[in-house]
């Protein structure tokens, strides 16, 4: 039986952040442990398996991305065996790693006042030409950073963070209930374990500020719309000295005037005359690069693709360079004058034979129809 898409087993999407993969991924494991479905225990453990096969692809920077480009085929081989409860893992490592900050004991986990900083997202709108031959970008990020005035502690100049003697830096108190052990974020200091006396002026006690960031982008030629350029380091700053989280820059592809994408390829509409369709001849068409000629073949029907080998995209990922594909359009001549009527008709009575004369009404539909049955019937 084919696999669940992992990114919907997590209630995400495939533009979602470390951040909330890991949130959803311990709403998911909460919900569905079988300790709290004893009712349904077998399937709420088939359950709690898939969502931590997926949990353990999507947390993975290398997995996840191994997976974004092949699905599950590009993490079959790498996930390795021992999802379930027992083996390798077992099942304190796995109640500890989900309900470490609610429960105590043996698999609790002491909870870390240190944060990494969220991820952001910006999209970037480029041009086709952009977007083929690369670019370098400008962007403005509003984003939090870590606050100059106080160096990030959240303390005024000359003064610091004290231990919480509520839970003595550990950031959580723990109560008694029944057997179990259960601990709680320290209602004094909100789990950060210290206490800001007098906090700074400037950020006001958060560490943090919300700055403008300015950031070059530089885009790799042969981007695509749905592609993400990551900034490591360009995010938000972390909490209490953590590590800042990255920028995403997502790519959009603004539609071109003349050009449509597909892959590597291009495609374009090029109107030919009646003539030209009839009799042949060479045309400029354009291309990225420039125009080149293309040569229209005598007798050439409407709807023809025409392919120019290598004037398509080089894709970021490699491979060949595509193709541009030109298909004709024939133009109906308009605002004919007598002349150029009387002409047209003329070739008209040649092309039905014998230059027997017909009603306008006639010639507008009968003769098109009665050449298709005289190659039907030979």
């Amino acid at each position: 039986m084919a696999k669940e898409d992992f990114y919907k087993l997590l209630g995400v999407d495939k533009n979602a952040s470390d951040a909330e993969i890991k949130k959803s991924y311990r709403r998911m494991a909460m919900k569905y442990h079988p300790d709290r479905n004893k009712d349904n225990s077998e399937q709420a453990e088939k359950k709690f398996k898939q969502i931590k096969e997926a949990y353990e692809v999507l947390s993975d920077p290398k997995k996840r991305s191994a997976y974004d480009q092949f699905g599950h085929a590009g993490v079959d081989q790498s996930m390795g065996g021992g999802h379930g409860f027992g083996g390798a893992e077992s099942f304190s490592d796995i109640f500890g790693d989900v309900f470490g900050d609610i429960f105590g004991g043996a698999g609790g986990r002491q909870r870390s006042n240190v944060q990494r900083g969220s991820d952001l997202r910006y999209n970037l709108e480029l041009t086709l030409e952009e977007a083929v031959g690369g670019a370098e970008a400008t962007v403005k990020v509003p984003v939090l950073v870590a606050c100059d005035e106080c160096g990030g502690s959240g303390a005024q100049k000359g003064s610091s963070p004290v231990t919480c003697s509520t839970c003595h830096g550990q950031g959580q108190v723990r109560m008694q209930q029944g057997f179990f052990s259960v601990q709680q974020t320290c209602p004094t200091c909100r789990g950060a374990g210290k206490i800001i006396k007098d906090p700074c002026r400037k950020c006001y006690g958060q560490g943090r500020v919300q700055e403008t960031k300015t950031l070059s982008v530089k885009v790799p030629a042969g981007v695509d719309t749905g592609d993400r350029i990551r900034l490591a380091g360009e995010g938000e700053a972390g909490v209490n000295g953590g590590p800042a989280g990255d920028l995403y820059v997502q790519v959009q592809v603004k539609d071109h005037p003349i050009f449509t994408r597909d892959g590597a390829n291009l495609y374009c509409e090029v109107p030919i005359s009646f003539p030209t369709a009839c009799l042949g001849g060479e045309l400029q068409v354009p291309t990225l690069d420039g125009k080149v000629k293309l040569k229209i073949p005598a007798e050439t029907q409407t709807g023809k693709l025409f392919r120019l080998r290598g004037k398509g995209v080089k894709q970021v990922r490699g491979g060949a360079v595509g193709d541009l594909l030109c298909r004709v359009q024939i133009e109906t001549p308009v605002k004919l004058t007598k002349e150029q009527k009387e002409l047209v008709e003329k070739l008209r009575d040649t092309l039905s034979g014998g230059g027997k004369k017909h009603s306008p009404q006639e010639h507008s539909w009968t003769d098109g129809v009665k050449s298709f049955f005289d190659k039907l019937t030979g």
